[in-house]
Formats: C-alpha cells, structure tokens, sequence
C-alpha cells in the first residue's frame, strides 16, 4: 500500500517558496509556539502538526537540503522524515528562543509575585488611610543561604537524573522535546544532605509587615504593587513583587451609585408632613438635616463636598434619599388621629393623589 502524500514544506510554514531564511525562523516561531505539546496537552492533533513543522523547518533551514527539495520536492534523498529522523536545527532553535517560556532556561529566574487582600471599610476606601498589612511569606532560608543544602551551596552536587542540565530530553518518534528535571527542579544540582532548617527547599515562611498608603476614592477590586517585595529569586535573580488588592465592605448606611455617595434615610409620616431635623451619616461621622414640611418620600437632598475626592480633585456630593415609613402598631390615639386627618384632608391636601385619581378616572371613563 503506498504510503500517504506528505504536504509541502512551504504550505506547512505558510510562506511562499522565495520566501528568506528570516522569514523562515518567523513562520516557525509563531507556529511552533501555537502547536507546541506543552501547550497542548493531549491533543493528537496539535503533536502532529507540531511534528510536521520541526520536519518542514529541519528542511528548510538548511540551505543544502532546501536546494534539494526546491528541485526533487519529497524524493530528494536526506530529508529528514520518519523514525530516527534528524531534527536538530528545529529542537535547537525552539529552545533557543522558547526555552525560558517552557522552564528550560537555567539562568537568572526572578522569584514568584505574592498577593495579599486588604480589606477596607467603606470610610477607608472613600476618605484614604494608612494600613499595615501583616502576612507569611518565602525568604531565602539563613541556615543555607537558599541552596537547599546542608552547609549551603558548596555542599550542592550534580544531579544524576539530567546530568547537571537542569533538563531531560524525551525522544519521539520525529522529533525530541526537553522539560525541566523533576529530580532537581530544572536547577542542575540537588543537595549532598538537605538543610535541616528548610528541608531542603531553600525558602523558609517568615512574618513581614508592610504600611500600605490607600489614597481617597479608592475602589473595589483596584490592586497595588509593591515592586521586589513577593518571593526571592533563583540563582540571583530579582525577587517578584507584592501585588495587593483591595476588597471595600459593605457599609450599614452608605454606598456608591456612578460617583456618586448615597444614603437612604427613614423618617416618619409627621416628620414628613411637618418638617423636623433629622441625622444623616457622613463619611466621617453625622451631620444635622433639616426635613422641610410636606416632604414626600423619595425626595432627594444633595448634600455637596460630603462624597467621594478622587484624583486629587474636590469632594463630590452625598445623596439623602427620604423614605417615608407609615407607621405601624398604632394605639387607640394614634389611630384616631389618622382618622381625623382622613376625614378633613381635601385635593390641595394631597395634590398628587387627586391628580392620579382623574386620571385614572378619565381613562376609564373613555373605554
């Protein structure tokens, strides 16, 4: 049975066949890093594909072997297809560019980012504050100055398992890959006796504090950073930074509606009706409000420069939002009072009322 037709190597790079040796590298590192295994675990497909471009690319990377396929395509002797396949250039090359992307990489490599939740009142959002913050996070161990060994890096020996490369190659059928070795943690070198301090993990967890400045009108969800404060970094590498994101609780009275502050306030129906001064809570405490007479519930009173000043800018506004309660668990007295009212209230009394009650009229009136 013939075996199948194998694609053109220009078709599988997706570049046209006058196409540069730059050119060239390019289709193979935007491809490579799309089907590559790693990043598609257990899709058959994605291996295949990948396995088609390490072959088009050991081709055509080559100048020689190029030549040859330019003239005599898939029969040019000394391509690189099937088992035992040569695909050197590709593998090298992806590592090359790929390899601190996929953990091959044993230079400098900064330490991990931390993150922290601070959590504010709605006060210490709104107005700004100074908060220390309190946490356990990794050092490098004192006892063995972060190497994992005991006696400290001196004491650090070969790691058998990848021969001191940190990595281990595992051969397919076309093409090899490499991944960091699990023995040592892709460092190339394992303990002679772990540090007893550590482990052997060479990171210890210590208490840190940090004060942290929240500046005015700060929102939920928003997140500093603190640069070089997260996890130490490996074989000198830079520490990784403290990312701290702030979460606002919930206030009992107040919140914030597009900028601006809102509080809804309960009164009474005489307060309502008569007008009185009632307390209204504040950012930074309460302030006295006078309730004008007749008001109606969901009446709004803007009390300016008592919101929110973010940027630098002035305060904004707090909203009152009146709500009338109707009373309830009336006495004998309180009740005959209300039924007084009922009785002498007329339409100049309750103007809104009577002009929903013609209308409603009117509308009823003309079906």
């Amino acid at each position: 049975m013939p075996a199948p037709a194998r694609r053109d190597y220009y078709e599988i790079l997706q570049i046209e066949r006058h196409a540069s040796d730059v050119d060239v590298k390019a289709a193979y590192r935007r491809l490579a890093l799309r089907y590559h295994p790693d990043r598609n675990p257990g899709d058959a497909r994605a291996e295949e594909a990948f396995k088609e471009i390490s072959e088009a690319y050991a081709v055509l990377s080559d100048a020689d072997r190029r030549a040859r396929f330019d003239r005599f395509g898939q029969a040019a002797p000394d391509l690189p297809f099937g088992p035992g396949a040569d695909l050197s250039a590709a593998t090298d090359f992806f590592e090359a560019i790929f390899g601190d992307l996929f953990g091959l990489d044993r230079k400098k490599k900064a330490g991990q980012d931390l993150r922290y939740t601070l959590e504010l009142s709605f006060e210490e959002a709104a107005l700004g504050c100074t908060k220390t913050i309190r946490f356990e996070a990794p050092e490098d161990c004192p006892s063995c100055a972060g190497s994992g060994a005991e006696g400290g890096a001196a004491n650090l020996v070969r790691c058998g398992a990848c021969e001191g490369q940190g990595v281990v190659r595992q051969k397919g059928v076309l093409f090899s890959t490499k991944r960091p070795c699990t023995t040592c943690g892709g460092e190339g070198e394992v303990p002679r006796t772990k540090c007893r301090a550590c482990l052997g993990a060479g990171l210890i967890e210590r208490p840190r504090a940090f004060e942290v400045r929240v500046p005015p009108g700060t929102s939920d969800g928003s997140a500093q950073r603190l640069p070089g404060q997260g996890a130490p970094g490996r074989r000198g590498g830079a520490s990784g930074d403290l990312n701290v994101l702030v979460r606002i609780k919930p206030h009992p009275f107040l919140r914030e509606e597009d900028g601006v502050v809102i509080c809804d306030v309960p009164v009474s129906l005489a307060d309502a009706a008569l007008g009185a001064e009632i307390d209204v809570p504040v950012l930074d405490g309460a302030v006295r409000m006078k309730v004008p007479p007749a008001t109606q519930s969901g009446a709004v009173f803007r009390l300016r420069g008592r919101g929110i000043a973010r940027g630098g800018g002035p305060a904004g506004d707090l909203h009152v939002r009146l709500q009338v309660e109707t009373p309830v668990s009336l006495t004998d007295e309180q009740r005959e009072a209300l039924e007084t009212l009922r009785r002498t209230s007329s339409p100049a009394h309750e103007p809104r009322r009577q002009a929903f009650t013609e209308a409603f009229r009117q509308r009823e009136a003309g079906r």
